[in-house]
C-alpha cells in the first residue's frame, strides 16, 4: 500500500504519512469495534455496517471537533500514532455525535468506512486473501449511512478457514464457500460506486480506514499475486488512528 494519505499525493496534495504494516490482528476489526462500543454504553443497533459506522463516526467527530478545518486539509497534517480501544472506551459517544453538527463542513461528501477481514493463522499464512470486503458510504455532512456494501470472498489459495481465523474474525467457513472470487467482488464494488455517483468527478469521497493495512497492504498485495489492476479510488484513504490519536487524552 501507499502512504496512509495515498500513493499519489499530488492527485489530492496530502503529504505522505506511513506506518508500520499490521496483521489483521492489528486492524480493528468488527468485535473491537463492539468491544469499544459496549465499553462506551453504545448497544449495536445493527450487524457490522451499523456498528462500523457509528463506531467510525464517533471517530471523525473527536478528529474533527480537535482539529477543525485542518483535519482535512491539503497541508500541514501532522503525523500521528495509535490509539487504544482503552482510551476510546474512556469517551462518551453521544455527547462526540451530538457536537458533530456544530463542525465546520468538510472538503469531502462522502468518507467511504472499509475494514477488511482476511485469512489468517499462526504462525501467518500467505498470502492472505480477502474474505469479507464491507464498504459504509457515510455522508459527509451528517454522518448518516446512505448506502452500504458488503460481500464475503471465496479464497483460492487457502480455501479452508483455520480455527485462529474464525475465533478472530467470526467468520465461519459457511460463509465463504461459494461466495465469489476478489476479481468479480472488485467488479461489483465498481458497479456500486458507479451507482452511488461515487465515480462523479464533482462528488468528492475518500476511503476511512482504522490503520493503513487494508489499503496499503492488504488489497494492493492480494492484487499483485492475482495479477488484478488496484482501482485508483482505493489508493488514497484516510487512516483514522492517526487522525484521531492526538483528539484523546494522554492520561
Amino acid at each position: 500500500m501507499g502512504p496512509s494519505w495515498g500513493q499519489h499525493p499530488g492527485h489530492w496534495g496530502f503529504p505522505a504519512l506511513t506506518e508500520p504494516s499490521a496483521s489483521p490482528a492489528a486492524s480493528l476489526g468488527i468485535f473491537e469495534v463492539r468491544r469499544v462500543l459496549d465499553a462506551s454504553g453504545c448497544s449495536m443497533l445493527a450487524p457490522l455496517q451499523t456498528g462500523a459506522a457509528r463506531f467510525s463516526s464517533y471517530l471523525l467527530s473527536r478528529a474533527r471537533k480537535v482539529l477543525g478545518s485542518h483535519l482535512f486539509s491539503p497541508c500541514g497534517v501532522p503525523e500521528f500514532c495509535s490509539i487504544s480501544t482503552r482510551k476510546l472506551a474512556a469517551h462518551s459517544f453521544g455527547a462526540s455525535m451530538a457536537a458533530m453538527m456544530s463542525f465546520p463542513p468538510q472538503r469531502y461528501h462522502y468518507f467511504l468506512v472499509l475494514d477488511f477481514e482476511a485469512t489468517c493463522d499462526k504462525p501467518q499464512i500467505h498470502p492472505q486473501e480477502i474474505i469479507e470486503f464491507p464498504i459504509l458510504k457515510l455522508n459527509g455532512r451528517t454522518m448518516e449511512i446512505e448506502s452500504t456494501f458488503h460481500m464475503y470472498v471465496q479464497p483460492v489459495v487457502h480455501p479452508q478457514l483455520t480455527p485462529f481465523c474464525t475465533e478472530l474474525t467470526g467468520i465461519i467457513q459457511a460463509m465463504v464457500d461459494g461466495q465469489p472470487s476478489l476479481q468479480q467482488v472488485l467488479e461489483r464494488v465498481d458497479e456500486w460506486m458507479a451507482k452511488e455517483g461515487l465515480l462523479d468527478p464533482n462528488v468528492k469521497s475518500i476511503f476511512v480506514t482504522c490503520g493503513d493495512w487494508d489499503l496499503k497492504v492488504m488489497l494492493p498485495g492480494q492484487c499483485q499475486y492475482l495479477g488484478l489492476p488496484v482501482a485508483d479510488y482505493f489508493k488514497q484513504w484516510i487512516n483514522l488512528k492517526k487522525m484521531t490519536a492526538r483528539t484523546l487524552p494522554t492520561s
